[in-house]
């Protein structure tokens, strides 16, 4: 039997999710598939300080690439959490960190033993269980040891923050070393074959013409292939998710170097802050609706810890996805699949995501449209599920200051997300559906950070005694907090470790 193994790959667009792509499968495909990849330096992209989760960890372990140097090589630094400003109620914040929390007993999950004390008001804020958000506020920073299994210091879950443009530079050499060829030119025809509709060539500026089988679309917002050519069409979510311009600009950086990026809302959006060794990204997502471009950018500049080191950039989005990610022979990777507003970090995973099934249903020659379709569902389920968790953020607010945070307050949510809430207000109960990004103590942090409380808990959790139950949180407490002395400052850490050379 000959293979049906497919030739030819050809990937339109640079940046972080063309490089990303390219780096990935010319590591999986060893050279037995020729890679193209197709950029225009005239083409400006969106990156700015990224912020990732956990999952990019195992991406880059399977490219093979070492931690330190690619921290060193994307002047970035280490992220054990988010913290959330002014998202509940003026004034009160909380971080959502990752990894574990506690101690799991037989019985039932950790967190229901720590909510019947605190409904009781017998234990303190859920923080005080988690080693990753206690870290977060002591900015304190250590991989979690191997020799530890039985500490909290092993729960350590950690990602990075880093300059995306130098990330996408890195992985170039990466993937130029395994035999990836680029194309420097502007695309000014795709060619579809008339009976199939498939992408047969794209016709570059030059003249040149770019043959493939597989053609992976990562040319950002305007879609390229994906809806110029094919015309997909778009899922717009923006009756839940209103925000629809953001102001990015970087500035100096400040010290301490803190381990967590920050979210903090303002009047109609909010600004993010990713601190890198050498400068911080800092960004306004707002809706033009509720907020003029020039309020907006005041408000930024206003709100920045340094200097700014360059002008104000505005970046204009519609938040949805492609009504099919893969279509015909084109995938659509990254902003040309769809855009969740970076409130959870999720920009960079929904890419690594889009590579990863890619491969799971890389196609034989004859595009499987079972294949095809199972890889539509999965990327649909992915997307929706990280949309409903960003959703939450925004319902679940007392804020009532302007008429943009009524409007969040008063929505009504999709069936899927209204459903979860109400099983959490009635016994804290929380169930992670198939394999979705985030776990029970994700949505557990948001939902209980916001402002959302239960009626009560798990009954089960009454077969221990409440003098026992108090005992295990206080022990819990008590050793998270000797970990924490133990942990060197994130700033520390970099040093010794991973310092990327003065720009």
């Amino acid at each position: 039997m000959e293979s049906a193994l497919i030739r030819k790959v050809v990937i339109v667009g640079g940046g972080t999710a063309g490089w990303m792509a390219a780096a990935m499968m010319s590591k999986v495909l060893q050279g037995r598939v020729d890679i193209t990849l197709v950029e225009s330096d005239d083409i400006g992209t969106v990156g700015v300080g990224e912020a990732t989760i956990p999952p990019i960890r195992l991406f880059n372990r399977i490219l093979g690439l070492d931690e330190d140097e690619f921290v060193r090589e994307t002047q970035g630094s280490f992220k054990l959490g988010i913290e959330f400003v002014d998202w509940g109620g003026l004034g009160r914040r909380y971080i959502h960190g990752f990894g574990e929390f506690g101690q799991q007993l037989w019985t039932t999950e950790f967190y229901q033993y720590w909510l019947k004390m605190h409904l009781a008001g017998k234990a303190p804020d859920l923080e005080q269980y988690s080693i990753t958000r206690r870290a977060c506020r002591a900015n304190r920073f250590m991989r979690p040891p191997a020799d530890l299994p039985n500490s909290p210091l092993a729960q350590i879950a950690y990602a990075f923050h880093f300059d995306a443009g130098l990330y996408a530079r890195y992985l170039r050499r990466h993937a130029e070393g395994r035999g990836v060829r680029r194309l420097e030119g502007h695309i000014d025809e795709v060619l579809l074959d008339p009976a199939s509709g498939f992408v047969q060539a794209l016709r570059l500026r030059d003249g040149t013409r770019v043959e493939g089988e597989l053609f992976v679309d990562c040319s950002g917002f305007r879609g390229l292939l994906i809806e110029q050519a094919l015309g997909t069409g778009y899922e717009d979510w923006t009756h839940w998710l209103p925000c629809d311009r953001a102001i990015a600009v970087p500035c100096a950086r400040v010290d301490p170097l803190t381990p967590y990026t920050r979210s903090t809302a303002h009047g109609a959006g909010w600004q993010w802050r990713i601190p890198l060794q050498h400068r911080t990204g800092n960004g306004h997502v707002y809706s033009s609706q509720h907020m003029s471009a020039d309020e907006a950018t005041a408000i930024l500049l206003k709100h920045l810890d340094g200097e700014p080191l360059a002008e104000p950039r505005t970046i204009p989005f519609r938040t949805g996805m492609r009504r099919k990610h893969w279509n015909r022979n084109v995938v659509a990777i990254g902003l040309a699949a769809g855009f969740l507003e970076p409130l959870e970090s999720t920009s960079i995973h929904l890419i690594q995501t889009g590579i990863n099934k890619l491969l799971t249903f890389f196609p034989a020659a004859d595009f499987s449209r079972v294949d095809v379709d199972a890889f539509n569902a999965q990327m649909n389920f992915e997307f929706t599920r990280i949309r409903d968790f960003i959703i939450l953020h925004y319902k679940l607010t007392e804020r009532s200051d302007t008429a943009f945070w009524r409007r969040c307050r008063d929505m009504e949510v999709p069936e899927s997300l209204a459903q979860r809430m109400a099983l959490f207000q009635s016994h804290g109960r929380i169930f992670r559906e198939a394999a979705e990004l985030f776990t029970e103590v994700g949505w557990l942090q948001v939902m209980h950070g916001q402002g959302l409380r239960p009626q009560g808990y798990n009954p089960l959790v009454d077969v221990f005694p409440e003098q026992d139950i108090a005992e295990y949180l206080q022990g819990i407490d008590n050793v998270i907090g000797k970990c924490i002395d133990v942990m060197p400052a994130h700033a520390d850490f970099i040093a010794q470790h991973c310092a990327a050379a003065a720009p």
